[in-house]
């Protein structure tokens, strides 16, 4: 079973002035190479720190992924810590300066001295050329490993993922496995309970089954590994029915479903239409809906209050409408539709910063869940 580990390089990460994105698409890739990554971390900008990462990663796992750390100016210390992690030297290498000068011409430009940097890598490491940028990149093969160093710039690093790395892995690895990934999306119960229900599927092996918990909304995620992806759908929708049998109607949708949208589509096969009203959640329900009223400090009888003048002024079959009480981490919940009014007081345990969000997904839920009962 191939295993793999990634490391992004680069201060400015530890230092929140950028967000990692690379890591995560590295192991999409991996995923559906059937690989299995054990971690992922980030270190700095130091050659000793990488290196010493590199090494503990190489006795873990099969593939090591680096990335960033390839420029041409001192901060960029990946080629010399990956040539320390595996005991060598680094070497020039004339093709890869070539390719270096070839890039930076298409600018109409010469290389700086500095530049060479670039083209010097760990020795007798494979050089990977990088048709995109200036970073060549290269993997070092040990009996058992391959540490393969890739550009942090995205669009460097995810050309030459599918251009060059994927086809020499699957080659040395041989790689003839998937892993596909299936995430249900659940609101009205919490991950506790939601784990009371499916506890027994979370003990399988192939495939596994695990909760991640959000504000307001729980994933069920089945993963499956396999020979095939017809394989792997089959062994994960035999799951996903067991899931859904047991939730029912708390599963609202799975992968790139959300909740508003699939709120907003039960409404709109109903040929309904909708006005909402948000108090106090700094606007965060109107960029869920559109057109949603936002007013201050509406009182319970107050949104209620607001809520009938909106529906009759607007003609709306449904109106729905939040207002959150920080004081006391509360929020009240009102709805009117053709059946009725009513109301619902919810109270939240969790971060003050978080109430707004909590209960804005709490409200679409309670609207998704009586427009289904309203069938």
């Amino acid at each position: 079973m191939t295993s793999a580990e990634i490391i992004t390089i680069g201060t400015e990460i530890l230092l929140g002035e950028i967000v990692d994105t690379n890591t995560r698409y590295i192991a999409r890739n991996l995923r559906g190479l059937g690989v299995d990554l054990y971690r992922t971390i980030t270190i700095g900008d130091n050659e000793e720190r990488i290196a010493s990462a590199i090494r503990e990663s190489m006795q873990r796992a099969d593939i090591v992924i680096t990335t960033g750390g390839l420029g041409p100016t001192i901060d960029d210390p990946t080629r010399e810590a990956v040539a320390k992690a595996a005991g060598v030297e680094t070497e020039f290498r004339e093709d890869l300066w070539e390719q270096v000068v070839a890039t930076i011409a298409r600018y109409g430009r010469k290389p700086s001295e500095n530049q060479k940097r670039q083209a010097y890598v760990p020795k007798g490491s494979l050089g990977i050329q990088n048709p995109v940028g200036t970073a060549p990149c290269f993997i070092v093969e040990t009996e058992r490993n391959a540490v393969i160093s890739l550009p942090g710039v995205p669009n460097e690093m995810e050309h030459i993922l599918h251009e060059s790395i994927i086809p020499y892995l699957q080659k040395r690895f041989n790689l003839n496995e998937v892993i596909k990934v299936r995430v249900l999306h659940c609101a009205g119960l919490g991950e506790g309970m939601i784990d009371e229900k499916i506890a027994d599927l979370e003990m399988l092996s192939n495939p596994t089954v695990g909760l991640a918990a959000h504000t307001g909304v729980v994933d069920v995620r089945i993963a499956a590994k396999a020979k095939s992806e017809s394989e792997a759908n089959d062994m994960i929708a035999a799951i996903e029915s067991q899931v859904r049998e047991r939730l029912g109607k708390v599963v609202f949708g799975a992968d790139e479903d959300r909740l508003e949208d699939v709120t907003l589509d039960l409404i709109a096969k109903r040929g309904w239409t909708l006005t909402t009203i948000e108090s106090g959640l700094n606007g965060i329900l109107a960029r869920k809906i559109p057109h949603t009223v936002t007013l201050p400090d509406l009182s319970p009888a107050g949104l209620m209050e607001a809520l009938r003048s909106a529906r009759e002024s607007s003609k709306a079959d449904i109106a729905v409408g939040v207002s959150v009480y920080p004081e006391d981490r509360s929020a009240e919940m009102a709805m009117i539709t053709p059946r009725g009014e009513k109301t619902h007081r919810i109270t939240y345990g969790g971060p003050p910063r978080s109430l707004a969000h909590w209960s804005m997904y709490l409200t679409l839920n309670w609207l998704r869940m009586t427009v289904e009962e309203m069938d």
